[in-house]
């Protein structure tokens, strides 16, 4: 009895009454191979045919037998639970095919045509047909720099001017402005081409250069910074301005000194998001950059190359095993490097997020 006693109370081992028991997991499992069943039944007994009609009917079959099982386990809930769990699952996937579906074919095919001198040589003394390794994208990636850097000088200002006034100043124009931006950002690209075409290039300059792509990409990437830059000022809470405001600071130097420096992170991430969305277009770099096929580093003057220009080059004037390889490595490179901004931008929101 005393022995008993000394050991003390017995504390109960918590328990995780959320996961699946192992009989749960059974079912499921045989949910699983029976709507595998059910699917190749389909199969050959419809007009299904090819992966996409397997993948519909080993879908609906699934969603059908785990209807079927979560109602005679637990009831109608369960059973509603189950059906818009798989309708999400269907739709998640729908969406997560195509995009590595995309990415598989252009690494698959474009890893072949990357060589040392893709980086080093430009197009000059090459044209599409010729070998692999003559000729390469010196002259598209400096190009598409030049232009993605002019185009964020121009663009920059403006943006972070507009969602300030739209989140700051808030004046009588704040709706038809806001109402601009929103109706910029469906603007198809190939309008801020013709706009560049016909506004600045036969009235004034008369000639096609970097600078002009320069301007049309700024039009573009315009809406998207200004708009990703005003959610991130919406963001920074009242009591900053109004604490700035009780020190005595006037209006635009608690803007300049207290809520731009809180959102610094978000703004960096809307400039790279901007130039994400710029970077792979084609149609008005195709109007008004020239498409030079030799290295220029001057915008204002002579023709200049762009990553979109090779890959639509190399695609509509080859034919040849070459110039398909040449299109296949500069959709690489160009998916590539919107890919490294992407992941830097991320990495820059999820950062300010832990702070």
């Amino acid at each position: 009895m005393s022995s008993a006693i000394s050991q003390g109370p017995v504390t109960p081992k918590p328990g995780k009454p959320w996961e699946p028991t192992v009989r749960e997991r059974s079912q499921k499992i045989l949910n699983f191979f029976i709507s595998l069943a059910l699917s190749f039944v389909l199969l050959f007994t419809t007009g299904l045919n090819g992966k996409l009609g397997w993948f519909f009917a080993f879908f609906f079959s699934f969603t059908v037998v785990s209807f079927i099982a979560e109602f005679r386990r637990a009831g109608k809930p369960a059973a509603q639970d189950s059906l818009l769990t798989s309708v999400s699952r269907f739709a998640i996937t729908l969406a997560v095919i195509p995009i590595i579906s995309i990415l598989a074919t252009v690494v698959s095919k474009g890893w072949r045509g990357l060589h040392w001198g893709l980086f080093t040589q430009d197009m000059a003394q090459a044209t599409v047909n010729d070998p692999i390794q003559n000729g390469g994208m010196l002259a598209a990636i400096v190009g598409t720099f030049i232009m993605v850097s002019l185009a964020l000088i121009f663009t920059l200002p403006i943006s972070i001017l507009t969602a300030l006034y739209l989140t700051e100043i808030r004046g009588r124009f704040t709706r038809p402005i806001r109402f601009l931006v929103q109706a910029m950002s469906g603007v198809p690209s190939i309008v801020a081409g013709l706009f560049i075409l016909s506004s600045v290039i036969y009235p004034v300059t008369g000639e096609r250069t970097g600078l002009m792509g320069a301007l049309a990409l700024a039009i573009l990437m315009i809406p998207t910074v200004a708009r990703t830059a005003e959610e991130v000022l919406l963001l920074i809470p009242n009591d900053l301005r109004e604490a700035g405001l009780a020190l005595g600071a006037t209006q635009w130097r608690t803007v300049a000194m207290v809520v731009v420096p809180a959102v610094k992170s978000g703004l960096v991430t809307a400039i790279i998001l901007g130039v994400a969305r710029v970077i792979g277009e084609t149609a008005p770099i195709l109007l008004v950059s020239g498409g030079g096929e030799a290295t220029n580093f001057n915008p204002v003057s002579g023709p200049m190359g762009s990553i979109p220009y090779y890959v639509w080059k190399s695609f509509q004037l080859g034919g040849t095993e070459e110039s398909s390889q040449r299109t296949w490595a500069g959709l690489l490179v160009l998916i590539l490097w919107v890919l490294l901004l992407f992941t830097i931008a991320r990495y820059i929101s999820s950062r300010s997020q832990k702070r």
